[in-house]
């Protein structure tokens, strides 16, 4: 089995999760939480080197306050929640809004947790016309150069499109899609996602 040194990670499905278990949309974001830990745990164990997880986009904010608060919550404890681990955390996304948690401004630049390892980038407060319109002189195009090109992207919740996930990075990515929704996360996902990247022809171009 081929690993890929970098996964994208976009975990959808949260709000069709909890309106399917009779609970209100807001409540799905919490239940994100335990798969976030068990996929990062998995994909170290697997040996990633690097990991990319969607937290929420500028566009997810004009949803009602409920559901706001709730993912923006959730965010925040994943990210705390990592870490605990051994990692190396970036947050990226529009810091000037209101949006983005005062939280995890200290994470805007990259920061090694106990013995460091994997890298984990958290898109929080994410748009990919802020990252195309780097305001920072001394980035060249954007400003997630920081982040390495992504081998796979894996998506919850059946829906086949990237929602503007890392544009740049995602150029050469193979996209591979998970029906079961995100709070229903297994790591037998991951094992499928790259039983079938084994076995893609991967050229870059060449």
């Amino acid at each position: 089995m081929r690993v890929p040194k970098h996964i994208g990670i976009i975990p959808d499905g949260n709000r069709r999760w909890a309106v399917s278990n009779s609970m209100t949309k807001d409540r799905g974001y919490e239940n994100g939480l335990l798969p976030g830990l068990s996929a990062f745990r998995y994909c170290k164990e697997l040996g990633v080197k690097e990991l990319s997880i969607y937290g929420f986009t500028t566009d997810n904010t004009k949803r009602p306050k409920t559901q706001r608060l709730a993912f923006t919550k959730a965010c925040v404890e994943m990210v705390n929640i990592i870490k605990k681990e051994d990692a190396e955390i970036l947050v990226v996304g529009n810091t000037t809004s209101d949006m983005f948690p005062c939280e995890l401004m200290e994470l805007t630049e990259r920061k090694k947790f106990n013995n460091g390892g994997m890298k984990v980038n958290f898109l929080i407060n994410y748009s990919w016309e802020w990252d195309l319109k780097t305001q920072n002189k001394d980035i060249s195009y954007y400003n997630t150069a920081d982040i390495s090109r992504i081998d796979l992207i894996i998506r919850w919740g059946g829906m086949r499109r990237l929602s503007g996930f890392l544009p740049v990075q995602s150029v050469y990515a193979d996209f591979y899609v998970v029906d079961d929704m995100w709070p229903e996360y297994r790591n037998e996902h991951i094992d499928m996602a790259l039983d079938w990247y084994s076995q893609q022809d991967v050229t870059l171009g060449g």
